[in-house]
């Protein structure tokens, strides 16, 4: 008929397109966008700027200690006369780095338990839950450093002082960050293997693995990617923890953490020492959690944005 026009099938796809419904209600939440921009700057700046600021770490003046922000050095100088630009810059890469890798393993590990158990009828998901329970019960930092004290020296023996505690404090902080997920998976699946569509796919016979890998699981992904993004930011606060009480790294090893442990006794006299690796932290964090709230508002379609 004159007049009407149809929409290409292409044209439609486009306009409902999950993907794009998703990323317009993540752009309505003004908070999660200034932070995924703060976030990507920050990981910008320690990846890059290597390339960009090379002053090298461990360069030693003893005339310029405890120097206030400068042209020479935009962070100042530390007791000896390090830049504390150029050692921000390579501890970033190892904070941010260990948030990610945490992360990576809590997610991996919770949500293979957590399907488990919400798929399973019987026992298994009762000591699953059980097992899941006890764990977080269990007091997170003496835990920690009980852990960091008990395997730290043969890891260190092993893949050498940075990366037996890269891997010890990775597996440490992502083995014990593992149980929000577990309990968000498993209350996503005890809810979605009831569905129309799970059942229709078991009528036709489909495994139960098929079940959670096309069906159950891709529905689920949106709390695993928001409990993911506290994660990372859990990670780097324990991270910069362990290294503020002198378990981390190497004390020749400047992250985050460790500046700000190198830093507690010039407070007075050197401000500057702490505010600067404290402000990275603490914008990494908050920008990880507003984008965390972001996403939850994204994905979750009852949302009204």
């Amino acid at each position: 008929m004159a007049g009407l026009t149809l929409a290409s099938p292409s044209a439609e796809r486009r306009t409902y397109s999950p993907w794009r419904e998703t990323w317009r209600r993540y752009r309505r939440h003004r908070p999660a966008t200034v932070s995924a921009v703060l976030l990507l700057v920050l990981i910008l700046a320690v990846v890059l700027g290597p390339f960009v600021w090379r002053v090298a770490i461990n360069e030693i003046d003893i005339t310029a200690g405890l120097q206030g922000p400068s042209l020479a050095h935009p962070f100042g100088t530390d007791d000896l006369g390090q830049d504390i630009l150029a050692r921000m810059i390579y501890g970033g890469r190892i904070s941010l780095a260990v948030g990610l890798a945490a992360m990576t393993v809590a997610v991996i590990v919770g949500t293979l338990i957590g399907a488990l158990a919400g798929m399973s009828r019987g026992a298994l998901g009762h000591a699953l839950m059980w097992l899941t329970d006890l764990f977080l019960s269990m007091p997170q930092l003496p835990l920690l450093l009980l852990l960091i004290y008990l395997f730290r020296d043969g890891l260190k023996a092993v893949f050498g002082p940075e990366g037996g505690i890269f891997i010890l404090i990775v597996l440490v902080i992502g083995g014990l960050r593992w149980m929000p997920v577990a309990c968000l998976v498993r209350s996503q699946f005890l809810s979605l293997r009831e569905k129309e569509f799970v059942e229709a796919a078991r009528a036709l016979g489909a495994s139960p693995v098929r079940q959670v890998v096309r069906h159950i699981l891709p529905n689920a992904v949106g709390p695993v990617i928001i409990a993911g993004t506290i994660d990372v930011a859990a990670a780097i606060i324990a991270e910069s923890t362990l290294s503020f009480l002198g378990l981390g790294f190497p004390p020749d090893t400047p992250t985050w953490g460790r500046l700000l442990y190198d830093a507690k006794d010039f407070l007075d006299i050197g401000p500057h020492w702490a505010l600067f690796p404290g402000g990275a932290i603490f914008i990494a964090v908050v920008a990880i959690n507003f984008i965390g709230d972001g996403l939850r508002d994204a994905l979750d379609a009852r949302q009204v944005i």
